[in-house]
């Protein structure tokens, strides 16, 4: 078993591939119902059956999220469901209920129950509780400390889980209502509208007291600077938030942690080469401010809010099928250009750069310019690549 666990989520299975490929130890992902990202794509039985047959042939882990906070009439059909995920071979359920953890022991005693952020887990005796009643790890409350990481990672009586990178939510551990209130979707039932990350304007009898709208949306996580410190605190499971977020995302966000994880694991220390690529690699998939969450212990607004709205990138400009007699087979992202310099990413290995010296269409017209997404086309490269290549700018 490594030291560390790198744990990805997945909105599809073609992401989650994707996620295994660049790194991933361990991926979590959400059914049809039950979970907290309804508008993800999600997996339906037959998709987990596949991806847990492709993990576990890659010797990695499938976690199914069962997180929603049930009210009475939400347990209909859950004991099929975990039944059949039981069957299916996931390696554990990610849940928020103590309800659920029980109704589990008793009808599933043997499958692996992982406690959600959203219990609030803050200390060691909530943790010897939940082992008490059957627990096999717990996420840790994105709210603790450094400072609190370490003293319960010294005393802990399961293995501990923590998040890493991601967006964060504005309330409390991800309770929250401002969904419901404003668009009547229950954030806490997989409807969540991101209310937060509107932009409001702040009035005063009909006044606007400030020339720029306000936003209760959290900058994103990135704890990248107090990785080793985390890894030191004897946690053992690292969690990237994203159940919505792109191949390219997953990709690039994995493949910096993985590197990391890496070089911790081989030799005690992240170096500041390995941090310093790292950086840059998570700056290329940052689309929000990033800040440490409260690993510092900060909660005022500077460190915890931002008040501009998001900035996609459009660095990323091609999914890479393989190489074939017409060259090489790409997908359409992002616009590029004959002759303009893109840079290939691929799990385990260095980035590498060439020049578009000639575009060609599926009908073999020649192209100065692709511009239209998911559009197929050949380039001329001087490498050989592979499935699952990224191109970037």
């Amino acid at each position: 078993m490594k030291k560390y666990e790198l744990l990805a989520p997945a909105k599809d299975l073609h992401i989650a591939k994707m996620a295994i490929k660049y790194g991933a130890d361990a991926v979590y992902i959400g059914g049809k119902s039950y979970s907290l990202r309804a508008r993800a794509s999600n997996f339906d039985l037959e998709d987990i059956r596949e991806l847990v047959t492709y993990a576990h042939q890659r010797n990695c882990k499938i976690y199914v999220t069962v997180n929603m906070i049930f009210h009475d009439e939400d347990f209909t059909g859950i004991r099929a469901y975990l039944t059949d995920l039981y069957a299916i071979g996931v390696d554990a359920v990610i849940i928020a209920s103590i309800g659920l953890l029980s109704l589990i022991k008793q009808w599933l005693p043997q499958l692996e129950c992982h406690i959600s952020t959203q219990l609030s887990s803050l200390n060691s005796k909530a943790i010897l509780t939940l082992k008490d009643l059957g627990a096999a790890r717990v996420v840790l409350a994105r709210e603790a400390s450094l400072n609190e990481l370490q003293e319960i990672g010294q005393v802990s009586a399961l293995p501990l889980e923590a998040f890493i990178h991601g967006g964060m939510c504005a309330n409390y551990s991800g309770r929250c209502t401002i969904s419901n209130e404003l668009s009547e979707r229950d954030a806490n039932r997989g409807g969540c509208s991101q209310s937060c990350r509107w932009l409001y304007d702040l009035k005063v009898d009909d006044y606007i007291y400030s020339d720029y709208p306000f936003s209760m949306g959290s900058k994103d996580l990135n704890v990248i600077n107090y990785l080793q410190q985390m890894c030191e605190a004897n946690i053992y499971s690292y969690k990237i938030e994203g159940r919505m977020k792109s191949e390219y995302y997953i990709a690039t966000v994995v493949r910096a942690y993985r590197a990391c994880f890496d070089e911790l694991e081989e030799s005690g220390k992240l170096s500041e080469k390995t941090l310093n690529w790292a950086i840059n690699e998570l700056n290329m998939a940052e689309n929000r401010p990033f800040g440490s969450g409260f690993l510092n212990g900060n909660i005022n607004s500077e460190m915890q809010l931002y008040t501009e709205g998001e900035g996609a990138k459009h660095d990323y400009l091609a999914y890479v099928y393989g190489n074939e007699e017409e060259g090489l087979r790409i997908g359409v992202r992002n616009p590029f250009y004959l002759n303009q310099e893109v840079e290939v990413i691929s799990p385990f290995k260095a980035n590498r750069k060439f020049k578009l010296e000639k575009i060609v269409d599926e009908e073999g017209n020649l192209l100065q310019e692709c511009k239209s997404p998911n559009k197929i086309v050949y380039v001329s490269c001087p490498y050989k690549l592979e499935e699952g290549d990224l191109l970037r700018r």
